[in-house]
């Protein structure tokens, strides 16, 4: 059966969303960026998303992210924004092709960026991952390691942190959904009382909970099948 999904249209829906999610929380709409997630989906349709003015494409596996920029190379304004985890192994990838990384969740992998991108002459942007819901199948630093966590960041200059990223409770009970947004907001008002600023970035928010999100403060939302449509693999409902 042919594909009949218009990513244009279902874009366009998204950012009218997140434009009223915006209008509800009493913000203005240009806090607020839509990283559009487009892992499984080929380079044709991130072309799609491109003409329609898209100009950073978020991925969770680092070697589909790297193929699909070495594909797309022509469009030389597109930046590629890696959010999933990563091992270290694979940081000298994302030293070389990445705009931005959303999942730094150890010293040891920090340190490995670093040594990468230095010897690329790069910088990157970086978000520190959080488990904000406390669950053991989700990356990231607990909420009460982040202040050591973070205090060590300083010693990697080719890092520039911006801020956190969550992957929130899968749930569609809101509260607890909204609990860790309210964890993550924390967080951010505790490291920035600490640092005297810094840490804005707040990437939290997917496909199915990122109007709550924006709701709780959230300057990323990072939304995939909600742009993209449906993944072959039932299991990728994250973002």
């Amino acid at each position: 059966m042919e594909n009949t999904w218009d990513v244009a249209a279902a874009l366009e829906r998204v950012r009218g969303t997140v434009n009223d999610a915006c209008e509800q929380a009493d913000r203005d709409p240009s806090e607020v960026r839509l990283l559009p997630v487009s892992k499984t989906k080929p380079p044709e349709v991130c072309r799609e998303v491109y003409a329609a003015g898209v100009r950073q494409l978020g991925e969770n596996k680092v070697q589909e992210a790297a193929a699909k920029h070495e594909a797309l190379a022509d469009l030389t304004d597109l930046e590629w924004v890696v959010i999933g985890h990563l091992q270290t192994n694979k940081a000298k990838v994302v030293a070389q092709f990445a705009a931005e990384f959303q999942a730094l969740d150890s010293l040891r992998l920090a340190a490995e960026l670093d040594k990468r991108l230095q010897a690329a002459g790069r910088q990157l942007d970086v978000l520190v991952q959080v488990n904000s819901s406390g669950e053991d199948t989700k990356f990231g630093v607990p909420p009460e390691e982040m202040a050591a966590f973070t205090a060590e960041l300083g010693a990697f200059d080719a890092l520039r942190v911006r801020g956190l990223m969550t992957l929130a409770v899968f749930s569609d009970d809101h509260e607890r959904v909204s609990e860790c947004f309210v964890r993550m907001r924390q967080v951010q008002a505790e490291l920035q009382d600490r640092d005297g600023g810094g840490w804005e970035d707040l990437s939290m928010g997917m496909s199915g909970d990122y109007q709550l999100a924006i709701a709780h403060g959230a300057t990323t939302v990072r939304v995939g099948q909600a742009i993209f449509g449906d993944r072959l693999n039932p299991n990728d409902y994250w973002h």
